[in-house]
């Protein structure tokens, strides 16, 4: 008797057909004890994939149950666009249809994204090359493409997919966009607002209906993060003005059928304005209440102001970390008089347990080693934790100058209850800086130049610079050298070594020398966490070569002491630094104050100088900056100040609007020459540049400066001081802090050189 096969075939379209099929099959087979399983369709999936996704091995029973098992584990692999299961016997045949890959991805019409950025989303939803691909995953991806550019309020943007197969088994996959216009916020409606203009509440929003920098904003384009961002400003503003039940009520956004314009309606119930009535303070306060009491910043009798109650109770929890209670909670509980007003409120505080740092973990320092973070940290690992050591900490990393951005956060170790662990996030910005540049010109000929910053060499945070100038007229070569650390105890050590040659006055068209060859050694003694004190000595050898129209000043000096003058300064400086940031501060003090005594030598002389800025935030936008730079030198042992120590100022660092270097005395040759004394006052407004958030590397100012510099023998005087307006951009560029300032001198004399536009790589005020 011929032996009779029995098969059955199961044709999907899609998964739940190929189920109902599996499972209620009019075909159905016979339980059997599996002898041997085949594989067949596989071009590119391996063969113990199939294996592996087998409900079933070879010696076991197989069933229908089992075979719909089977076909739904192999389609969920998502490799297969076809499945079919036959028996021959008792051999089970198993037949995949393998999904073709996908070849290369390709775009056309995207002028709002980059290529890479939409790859990259592709990526994220599993359309990448190299991997399966169906008709559902370019449903998908034109989903996610239209979401990406709705995004950027191209609500009009469509998206076309052409699939074109290739051998293989591949496909190449390209999608044709049409971006359209960009949505734009034609109209923003506050409804229910009485107590204050809705112009003025729409001027605390990001977005807008447009303004004269809206190309480069975007301010005018649509997006649901801003819109609630927006709706969290508006929030603040009523409840810091004592409007403690303001509600938004509702937020309507409609688009026009052409998909080009938005409108925005917000609705708003203000509630009454109360008024602070009481402050009362309840639970534990460590037996140190009137300390508690002295940090709440919201008094009776003023309107309730959210702000100033979550300063408070901030301020409340980290003086409970000055004692080492890292989980103290401190509730602010308001209880309202409706009748009259008024609002009494009553701060609950629970130190909670005391705790210490069980591990200190450092993040994004891909190039700074952990030790040049870790010596500025005050609090240990294993030391009770210390809320003031802790901040401390964070602003002394952050002072390094290494980092855009400085993040420490607390956490709770599982399973101990007395421990936290410290997290300190960073994002390295670059620190170094190689400029090579050659030029020609009919005064300085063929020139080259090169300067090396590296301001955390290696990732030691040790500071290293070279620089090498072959100009005709300022030519230069200088080492100099910085470690911080030069002891374990935080010494710090400097070298420097120096050889210039310079004729500074070359519009004079002379061909006279001034060289200066030296060579300095450092050291600064940290007395405290913001105040080092710096001891050195230096050895310079300046030489004076004659040349026609050499400013009359060097020529006396010349004359009366010899061409080559040597020089043995001891210097002695302090400074402290408490600024919360040594790249874009906006909070505290620096102060620097250095002094110079030529001892030995053929110059013998006095000279000191001293800076302080002063930065006092006005409030998250807003930052008023202070710098005073003033200078003093006299000559000693009967001799005169040596001229080429003098003080100079404007430009740049001093007096802005004015030509670098040429304010103050001139020697009857009309060339600049400096003065003893010296004094410049700037004052600056920054806020962060229009569109880029709160990026504290790009930020506009406006400034004033004042200044000047006077002779040996002259007094200082304020009639003659040179003053100037103006506005600029700071910006920490890969090269180093840029900063751009055009400046109108609203203060100048008849032959002050003017030089309204100015910038500088490398300078600070």
């Amino acid at each position: 008797m011929k032996k009779s096969i029995q098969r059955f075939r199961i044709r999907t379209v899609c998964l739940v057909a190929g189920l109902a099929l599996a499972g209620h099959s009019a075909w159905a087979v016979n339980p059997f004890t599996v002898r041997d399983i085949r594989v067949e369709g596989l071009q590119r999936v391996e063969p113990g994939t199939i294996f592996g996704s087998l409900p079933f091995r070879v010696g076991e029973t197989y069933n229908d149950e089992k075979g719909a098992a089977a076909i739904r584990a192999l389609f969920s692999l998502g490799l297969f666009k076809d499945v079919r299961l036959e028996t021959n016997g008792d051999v089970l045949v198993v037949i995949v249809e393998e999904r073709p890959t996908v070849a290369s991805i390709e775009f056309s019409g995207s002028k709002e994204f980059d290529k890479e950025v939409l790859q990259k989303s592709l990526r994220e939803i599993g359309l990448t090359e190299g991997r399966p691909f169906d008709k559902a995953l370019s449903d998908r991806a034109e989903q996610e493409l239209k979401r990406q550019y709705i995004n950027r309020s191209l609500y009009g943007a469509e998206v076309v997919t052409t699939v074109t197969p290739i051998e293989r088994n591949r496909v190449n996959v390209s999608f044709s966009i049409t971006e359209g216009g960009p949505a734009k916020i034609r109209e923003i409606r506050i409804v229910g607002a009485k107590s204050f203009s809705e112009s003025t509440l729409k001027g605390l929003f990001e977005q807008d209906t447009g303004g004269w920098l809206s190309w480069y904003t975007k301010s005018d384009r649509y997006s649901r993060a801003k819109l609630n961002a927006d709706l969290e400003t508006l929030r603040s503003y009523y409840l810091s003005r004592g409007y403690l039940e303001f509600q938004i009520d509702s937020t309507q956004v409609a688009i026009s059928p052409d998909k080009q314009d938005i409108s925005i309606a917000i609705n708003i119930t203000e509630g009454p304005k109360f008024v602070v009535s009481s402050i009362k303070l309840e639970g534990n306060y460590l037996d140190k209440t009137d300390e508690f009491k002295s940090l709440v910043t919201i008094r009776p009798g003023e309107p309730y102001n959210a702000e100033s109650v979550a300063a408070t109770t901030k301020a409340f929890q980290d003086h409970f970390g000055n004692f080492g209670y890292a989980f103290a909670r401190v509730e602010a509980r308001p209880e309202l008089d409706r009748a009259n007003n008024l609002v009494s409120l009553v701060l609950q505080a629970d130190p909670s347990r005391r705790a210490y740092v069980r591990r200190i973990n450092i993040t994004g320092n891909d190039r700074t080693r952990d030790e040049v973070i870790r010596r500025e940290f005050r609090q240990l690992e294993g030391a009770w934790y210390d809320g003031a050591k802790i901040r401390l900490s964070r602003d002394r990393v952050d002072r390094l100058g290494f980092f855009t951005e400085v993040g420490l956060e607390t956490g709770e170790v599982a399973g101990a209850p007395d421990q936290v662990d410290l997290s300190l996030n960073v994002a390295e910005k670059p620190t170094g800086s190689v400029q090579l540049g050659a030029g020609f010109s009919s005064s300085d000929k063929f020139s080259v130049s090169f300067n090396l910053k590296q301001e955390n060499a290696f990732g030691s945070g040790n500071y290293l610079g070279v620089e090498v100038n072959t100009s005709k007229y300022n030519r230069a070569l200088v080492f100099n050298t910085v470690d911080p650390y030069f002891t374990a105890d935080g010494i710090s050590r400097t070298i420097d070594i120096y050889h210039r040659n310079t004729q500074p006055y070359e519009e004079q068209g002379g061909n006279y020398q001034l060289t200066t060859t030296g060579a300095g050694l450092r050291f600064g003694v940290p007395f405290s966490e913001s105040d080092t004190v710096y001891f050195g000595a230096n050895f310079e050898r300046t030489s004076i070569k004659v040349g026609t129209n050499i400013p009359a000043a060097y020529l006396s000096y010349a004359d009366r002491f010899g061409y080559n003058s040597s020089a043995i300064p001891l210097t002695i400086g302090w400074t402290r630094d408490d600024r919360d940031s040594a790249l874009a501060p906006n909070n505290g003090r620096y102060q620097r104050l250095n002094a110079e005594w030529g001892v030995g030598g053929d110059a013998r002389y006095v000279k000191a100088s001293y800076q302080i800025q002063q930065y006092i935030a006005l409030n998250r936008q807003f930052t008023l900056a202070f710098n005073s730079d003033v200078g003093w030198g006299k000559g000693m042992g009967g001799r005169p100040f040596p001229v080429f120590k003098n003080f100079y100022s404007g430009g740049l660092g001093s007096v802005r609007g004015f030509e670098q270097a040429t304010l103050g005395p001139r020697d009857v040759t009309g060339s600049f020459i400096g003065g003893t004394k010296k004094f410049n006052l700037n004052g600056e407004l920054v806020t962060p540049f229009p569109g880029a958030g709160n990026d504290r590397t790009l930020r506009m100012f406006a400034f004033a400066d004042v200044g000047s510099v006077f002779g040996e023998s002259e007094k200082f005087a304020t009639d003659q001081l040179r003053a100037s307006v103006g506005v600029g951009i700071s910006w920490v560029s890969p090269l180093g802090p840029l900063r751009f300032a055009y400046a109108n001198p609203v203060r100048k004399f008849a032959g002050d050189r003017i030089q309204k536009l100015q910038f500088q790589i490398g300078t600070s005020f």
